[in-house]
């Protein structure tokens, strides 16, 4: 038993790390139906079905109907992801252990969004640098929820950097170290979550009772990620280099953490904050509607265009670290097989 367990954690974490690399070297490849996007069409599909009856059935204030169908839309995303995900992971290690580690190795590969969070967010940099402010704006458009087009460059800059400051957390880290706990089939389970709250966790007229069940266990399972994430990035300032102040970012972190709606959003953000000595959030137009929100960190300088560039580059150092703990975590448990079956 003992050499069993031993063998799959030495197939899980390379599974793991050629994974991780994989995603830092090809990014998501657009010309390949991304798992997180079938996934996005289930979605879709309940919400179709679901949202409907719901608005046709629903007699109550409380948005009793609403609440239900989205609790099931949940169960059915959830349930259908563990199913599809276990079973390919399964049998391709049933059939033989080298595809099963190239099966998990490329599902961990589509799991993680490091390089794509970057290239993304460059796409806002290179726009700007290179474009209108209209191309910058459109071009943030597609990685944020707000309203975009009346857009200053100091709030398409804070927006870049605010994405990657979040997602560094819901779209690298938490993924991350769900698949070192469970491998793929954890990992597809959180992206299932994550997916939910972008598509159906927003408080407006729309989504407020259909999306609740989504938006509060994407809260759930995000709340220990982000705290680590944050811990993770504060030692990514101390060791990144002149343009991060490790001192600041703790301080800020500590400060700020809870300046946001959502209980972990503002975890990562007040970090990078700090760290690149920038005042991040405050009001901003969601559906045509001002959300008045609180600001994050202190403005010891004006925010600039190279800044998006910074917290990528603190994105990365943060990936980096939480990499190498997660494998010595793994490596811990396979010497305490090895030293089981040993002795």
């Amino acid at each position: 038993m003992g050499l069993m367990i031993k063998t799959i954690i030495e197939l899980h974490a390379i599974a793991l790390a050629a994974g991780f690399f994989l995603d830092l070297i090809i990014g998501d490849p657009h010309w390949l139906y991304h798992p997180v996007r079938l996934i996005g069409l289930l979605i879709s599909l309940c919400e179709k079905i679901f949202l409907g009856k719901s608005d046709k059935a629903e007699s109550d204030s409380k948005g009793g109907k609403k609440i239900f169908f989205g609790v099931l839309t949940v169960i059915i995303v959830l349930f259908a992801t563990l199913i599809i995900t276990g079973a390919i992971v399964f049998w391709s290690y049933y059939f033989n252990r080298y595809l099963g580690l190239a099966i998990e190795a490329i599902l961990t590969y589509f799991i993680l969004a490091t390089k794509s969070l970057r290239y993304e967010s460059m796409k806002v940099y290179k726009a700007l640098n290179t474009g209108t402010l209209d191309d910058a704006r459109k071009a943030v458009s597609m990685i944020v929820g707000r309203d975009t087009e009346s857009l200053s460059e100091e709030g398409v800059v804070k927006a870049a950097v605010e994405t990657v400051a979040e997602n560094t957390s819901d779209g690298v880290i938490a993924p991350m170290i769900f698949t070192a706990i469970g491998g793929p089939v954890l990992g597809f389970l959180y992206k299932a979550v994550n997916t939910m709250d972008s598509m159906i966790g927003y408080k407006n007229d729309k989504y407020l009772y259909f999306g609740r069940a989504a938006a509060k266990l994407d809260d759930f399972v995000n709340f220990i990620p982000a705290r680590i994430s944050a811990y993770f990035m504060i030692l990514a300032a101390f060791l990144g280099g002149k343009d991060f102040n490790g001192k600041r970012a703790k301080e800020i972190f500590k400060r700020d953490r809870f300046n946001h709606a959502s209980p972990n959003s503002a975890q990562t953000e007040s970090v990078c904050a700090g760290a690149l000595g920038v005042r991040l959030a405050g009001n901003a137009s969601y559906f045509g509607k001002i959300v008045e929100k609180p600001f994050i960190g202190d403005a010891v300088r004006s925010i600039e265009r190279e800044d998006i560039k910074r917290a990528c580059r603190l994105m990365y150092i943060t990936s980096f670290l939480c990499m190498i703990i997660c494998m010595l975590i793994l490596f811990a448990v396979w010497e305490i097989c090895f030293f089981t079956i040993t002795f």
